[in-house]
């Protein structure tokens, strides 16, 4: 849908000139006016923008950006899917801390990745980060620290450091976004220096010169706006998806620290996720009817 909004905003834009100045003319316009003009003005304007990038992220963010583009076809970092392995790990582990004491998972949280309960959840073992939040806080938990506010309070400062690493890929390409037509400007200023080098030209040279120069004001603009101003969007969007994962299972730890019995505890996570990748009542339910018995 994103690709298809991309491609829209090219042909409303071609479309647009068309009814505006006719299909001759507006064919006249791209063929000898526009497009001759464009591949200079691109360098300038995307050269500028993508080097003022480079300069202003790290090595680290400019991969993690690059690997953020992906939201233009996985809008969401995380499905109903995963959602409900998620809810299928906690309750797993909270039932086998309610049964067992929380140093029945000592075995499982110091080796997750050769752990017969991860073991079970294919697709979250692999989510390193996640597995690695999780473990943690379980770890602490099992030292003593069981204490729902404190263990809340810890959560909340290392989601906020997670959220601001994440949304780091859309505030750079929004930070281009935004200067990306004043570019498009120092694009349009070369222009006229060229066109005032032939100020003695006929009119109909200094019109086509006049014209090439604007060209940069035009693609700066719908550049920005058309284009890297709602990549920037979709990438914040699929970020505030990531984040979310987490402040569930912050929801889902804290209610169980809190007394809540298992899957009470999980079903307070699931009651805060979007309604779109929300699984009902039921459907989480049978799901963990469904697990075998920890261990």
């Amino acid at each position: 849908m994103k690709l298809l909004g991309l491609l829209l905003v090219l042909g409303c834009t071609i479309g647009g000139l068309i009814m505006t100045a006719g299909f001759e003319k507006a064919m006249h316009l791209l063929t000898a006016n526009i497009l001759p003009a464009a591949p200079g003005e691109i360098v300038i304007i995307l050269g500028c923008a993508v080097s003022a990038f480079m300069i202003a992220n790290s090595s680290d963010g400019i991969k993690q950006t690059m690997k953020y583009f992906g939201a233009l076809t996985k809008p969401s970092a995380y499905s109903k899917d995963d959602y409900i392995e998620l809810f299928s790990v906690l309750f797993t582990i909270f039932k086998l801390a309610r049964t067992k004491g929380w140093l029945a998972l000592e075995s499982h949280i110091e080796n997750p990745h050769e752990s017969d309960l991860f073991g079970q959840f294919q697709t979250f073992q692999h989510n390193h980060h996640a597995l690695v939040f999780v473990c943690d806080y379980l770890r602490i938990i099992s030292l003593g620290n069981d204490k729902p506010h404190e263990i809340e309070s810890i959560m909340d400062q290392e989601i906020e450091g997670i959220e601001h690493h994440e949304g780091h890929a859309g505030h750079a390409i929004q930070t281009m976004a935004d200067g990306i037509p004043a570019l498009g400007i120092v694009a349009a200023v070369l222009g006229v220096i060229k066109t005032m080098a032939s100020i003695s030209e006929p009119p109909e040279v200094l019109g086509k010169l006049i014209g090439g120069a604007l060209v940069g004001t035009f693609l700066g603009v719908w550049f920005a706006y058309g284009f890297f101003g709602p990549i920037a969007g979709a990438m914040t969007a699929k970020a505030e998806t990531e984040v979310h994962y987490y402040k569930v299972i912050r929801t889902c730890i804290v209610s169980f620290l809190s007394g809540a019995a298992p899957q009470v505890a999980v079903e307070f996570g699931r009651k805060i996720l979007p309604h779109d990748i929300q699984p009902t009542f039921q459907e989480l339910e049978e799901s963990l009817n469904e697990l075998p018995t920890p261990s």
